[in-house]
């Protein structure tokens, strides 16, 4: 036991750098980020496995070893109790006055009759009674084996909720998508913005399903501390599985994801989408859409780009245009900039900047589509030389220097981010949950207790019964317990006289017979 403890101590430690450092697996835009801060630092890092923490050897032979610690703590203790479950209860002390707790009295009837009665009352109490019938033989009695069957089971459940936690990375498929209202998903790998797959997972099995996002709906606080905090977050999907279920509507709120076959729809987040048209030299459309701009802060301060890559400058060349700026749903002008005071679209506002040239698109280099790469690029000036930037409302249409362009605020739609998560062994690790907290009120509220009665023939006839018992958790309710088993006793079997004067129980090396 002291093995697995260490153990779990150092697979704890063990995941403290996948805390501290992006993991390449599911952050690789903030591992990329990492490795260029720290330029220095990285290939240490990569070395030891930080930058894929649960996949790395050391970490895996960590995990092992609790394996085998536990199993092999686990194992031969159940065997030691299944064994203590078979055998008697413990022998009967010879002096029963020496224990903490015990009591005497004289009784009426015969030692046989005492004991028959005694052994009734235990057994009706749920003890574990030692003791021939037709004799008036001692009585052992022992209670509080949940205890360690509690113990057991909260070791076994750990060992199970391990078991679950490798068989989830293993196999195990997580990924995000952000959907724009009236677009839809396929759970296919092509259509995930990031997907991670399990060790030992892949692609092929994904739960055949789709949805389309026909809304997105927020309500906030208007007023009070709390204003701007999100009242609820609703989603509105029209969902298909398979190929030949009909459609059915459902909504997605926060923490009430849509569950298909163990794959479940989480919402994540939203934000806005501005809808525009931009047009090159030439006059004619070079893009138009909504384009999705990412929160920055809780009143959905978002950043974002637009990119124009079959833009033409007025003499017919090529000139790829971009733009990049930040969308405010409730616009406010101070003197740090641009800020938005509210997350509802009260008074949305777009500020651009306007850039033409190369956006490299046709480099080879994989390109973040919320990013705009001005490496080629040069942005448009004022007729002053100072950068050119407008800010526009719904409606609005800014006209690019030089006549190179425009672009035109149609609108706003939103969008909404989905996780959508597979585990196979979700029910397994719930269970094992359940089961380690059942096992550990067991074994903190159960207590291991003995009781012991022997009933001595008197001379003048009749017997004296005297009655013992021992907590092994050292607990001080033993007393009252066994004042409740003496008093049932005394209720069945007649006392004598000397028992009618005397209604204290005194201990037995006190009494004078």
């Amino acid at each position: 036991m002291r093995t697995a403890l260490v153990l779990l101590l150092l697979l704890a430690l063990a995941a403290v750098p996948g805390s501290l450092v992006p993991q390449a697996g599911r952050q690789p835009t903030e591992a990329a980020a990492f490795r260029v801060r720290h330029a220095w630092l990285s290939p240490i890092l990569d070395k030891l496995g930080f930058f894929d923490v649960f996949s790395s050897p050391w970490f895996a032979a960590v995990y092992l070893l609790l394996f085998i610690s536990l199993g092999g703590c686990i194992v031969p203790r159940c065997v030691q109790y299944a064994r203590a479950m078979r055998t008697r209860a413990p022998l009967v002390p010879r002096n029963l006055s020496r224990l903490p707790h015990h009591e005497s009295w004289h009784s009426a009837a015969g030692p046989e009759e005492g004991m028959s009665a005694a052994a009734s009352v235990l057994r009706r109490r749920h003890f574990r009674v030692s003791f021939e019938p037709g004799t008036n033989g001692p009585i052992a009695a022992e209670k509080g084996y949940l205890r360690e069957a509690g113990n057991l089971v909260f070791h076994a459940a750990l060992f199970g909720l391990l078991v679950a936690l490798a068989v989830g990375s293993l196999f195990s498929t997580t990924g995000q998508k952000l959907v724009l209202e009236g677009d839809g998903f396929t759970n296919t790998v092509t259509q995930y913005d990031d997907f991670n797959p399990g060790t030992l997972a892949s692609g092929d099995d994904l739960e055949p399903f789709g949805f389309r996002l026909l809304g997105f709906s927020a309500t906030y606080q208007r007023s009070g501390p709390q204003r701007g905090t999100a009242n609820s977050y609703v989603a509105r999907l029209r969902f298909t599985k398979g190929t030949d279920a009909p459609a059915r509507n459902v909504r997605v709120e926060v923490n009430h994801p849509l569950n298909v076959g163990g794959t479940k729809v989480f919402l994540l987040g939203h934000g806005y989408a501005p809808v525009v048209t931009v047009r090159d030299g030439k006059g004619k459309v070079a893009w138009s859409g909504p384009v999705p701009f990412l929160p920055q802060d809780s009143n959905l301060r978002s950043v974002g780009v637009i990119k124009a890559p079959d833009a033409v400058d007025a003499q017919g060349k090529p000139d790829q245009l971009g733009f990049s700026g930040l969308f405010l749903p409730t616009v406010r002008l101070t003197r740090k900039g641009w800020l938005s005071s509210f997350p509802a679209p009260d008074k949305p506002t777009m500020v651009l900047t306007a850039y033409h040239g190369d956006l490299g698109l046709g480099s080879g280099v994989p390109q973040n589509v919320y990013q705009l790469d001005s490496k080629n690029m040069t942005q448009f000036k004022d007729s002053d030389g100072s950068p050119f930037a407008r800010a526009l409302r719904p409606g609005d249409r800014m006209k690019l220097p030089g006549g190179a362009g425009s672009l035109s605020f149609d609108g706003i739609k939103q969008w909404a981010s989905f996780q959508i998560a597979y585990n196979p062994s979700n029910s397994t690790a719930l269970g094992s949950a359940l089961a380690m907290g059942l096992g550990l009120m067991a074994s903190l509220f159960v207590r291991r207790r003995r009781v012991w009665l022997r009933a001595v023939p008197m001379p003048g006839g009749g017997s004296r019964i005297e009655a013992a018992g021992l907590d092994r958790t050292g607990s001080e309710r033993m007393a009252e317990e066994l004042a409740t088993i003496a008093a049932e006793l005394r209720d069945k079997i007649p006392t004598t006289e000397l028992n009618a004067k005397d209604s204290t129980f005194r201990k037995p090396h006190q009494e004078q017979w």
